[in-house]
């Protein structure tokens, strides 16, 4: 009976294994942009972010025009990331930043005008450097997002995941030990003092693994 039962839960942990397995995927990365952070005039360091373009396109596109200040036809922005604050941090969580508004009632931007839908949940924030959307709930996606630092499965279908962290993973745990205040704004500005582009001067492919739903 023992040696029955010993088998039945190898299976079980067996096919459990497979099925977490299947579900991995290889979330290629198709964009690469960077994130230069500076805090009390001096810089320290850059985040290169790779962003998983075909799983989350929209999402993306977003992003990537707020980055370089410029529409998916060349189009310059007349907004974007750079001088932006990261405004909220949270230990052993993540850190948030691209808000673009200047009061709170303001309406988001977003290369689409406003606030745009979830466009998919397909990857989990299963671990430390994935990038995702900031919002105050269903299909309220603008210029916010954040990025994880730490294992955070409560956001699962939730929140879209669209990148991750390639290098600089330093800078954001350096942004994470900073003193914060209330509603955790940390107490002296982090800002992205310069951002841009990747993708010419880094042309090989790259894939990050992280787990779909």
């Amino acid at each position: 009976m023992l040696c029955r039962f010993s088998a039945f839960l190898f299976a079980a942990v067996a096919a459990t294994f497979f099925i977490h397995s299947a579900l991995a995927v290889e979330a290629k990365v198709t964009h690469q942009v960077y994130l230069e952070i500076t805090t009390n005039n001096t810089i320290i360091g850059r985040i290169e972010i790779g962003l998983f373009g075909e799983v989350v396109p929209g999402t993306v596109a977003n992003f990537r025009a707020l980055v370089i200040r410029k529409g998916p036809n060349g189009n310059e922005l007349d907004f974007g990331y750079k001088g932006s604050k990261f405004h909220r941090v949270i230990k052993n969580f993540m850190i948030q930043g691209g808000d673009l508004t200047r009061f709170f009632f303001q309406r988001q931007k977003s290369l689409y005008g406003g606030i745009f839908a979830d466009e998919n949940f397909e990857l989990n924030h299963d671990q430390p450097g994935l990038l995702s959307m900031a919002n105050s709930g269903k299909d309220t996606n603008g210029s916010q997002f954040f990025v994880t630092t730490a294992p955070a499965s409560w956001l699962n279908r939730k929140h879209v995941v669209f990148g991750k962290v390639l290098n600089g993973m330093s800078v954001v745990h350096a942004i994470e030990g900073i003193p914060t205040g209330m509603m955790n704004k940390p107490l002296f500005d982090v800002i992205i003092s310069d951002c841009g582009d990747l993708q010419e001067s880094k042309e090989a492919p790259l894939q990050a693994a992280v787990t779909a739903t």
